[in-house]
């Protein structure tokens, strides 16, 4: 589990091909900062990377690598990762840890595409388009994990919802990188994803 608070960007050292080129391993240098020079990078842990829960195969002192099924980037941004990419980090959630944000399982539910990014007062409001299977389970004012990151929805409508990022957000995260058309990994809030399993057994 993830609280969706973002303790680091890293940055995509390597890719290579596994399965026959179907899968992949992904080496990937850490944040040179206080939170990541210490952090457990041991064999089987799991780190947020992007919002989607991986597990280390191998590590270094500045370094971990992950290995990722053909399924995993079939349904998220990893499939476009490349050298040089950055990729928000969070290491996974120990038990009396405060959660500032919401809980993140670090499964990703689909890809939502930016289709717009616009300067508001201090901040900027980025607007997403979502997959029409995912839509109904975003609502105002609720929480949804972007990239990792933990947001508060602002407004729906339609299949778009916004959300405004603050300067720390957005210098802390790789919110800085993301041009309009980019798609992002999406996780719902997993409430929601509950609320619904239990009104679809409603009229059963």
């Amino acid at each position: 589990m993830f609280t969706g608070l973002i303790t680091g960007v890293g940055t995509v050292r390597e890719v290579q091909p596994l399965g026959g080129g179907k899968d992949a391993r992904f080496v990937i240098a850490t944040p040179d900062n206080a939170a990541w020079k210490g952090a457990d990078k041991a064999l089987g842990a799991s780190i947020a990377c992007s919002g989607v829960c991986l597990t280390v195969v191998e590590a270094g002192e500045d370094w971990f690598a992950v290995e990722v099924s053909a399924e995993t980037l079939s349904k998220t941004t990893l499939s476009a990762w490349k050298p040089g990419a950055k990729i928000n980090l969070e290491g996974s959630l120990r038990l009396g840890d405060e959660i500032g944000g919401h809980l993140v399982s670090g499964h990703v539910d689909g890809l939502a595409e930016i289709v717009s990014a616009t300067p508001e007062n201090g901040s900027t409001r980025w607007v997403f388009r979502l997959p029409p299977e995912l839509a109904p389970y975003v609502a105002p004012k609720g929480s949804i994990a972007i990239n990792g990151v933990s947001l508060t929805v602002n407004e729906v409508e339609g299949l778009t919802f916004g959300i405004n990022i603050i300067p720390h957000t957005a210098a802390h995260t790789n919110f800085h990188t993301l041009q309009v058309g980019d798609a992002v990994n999406v996780e719902i809030d997993m409430l929601a994803r509950y609320v619904a399993r239990q009104l679809s057994f409603k009229d059963a």
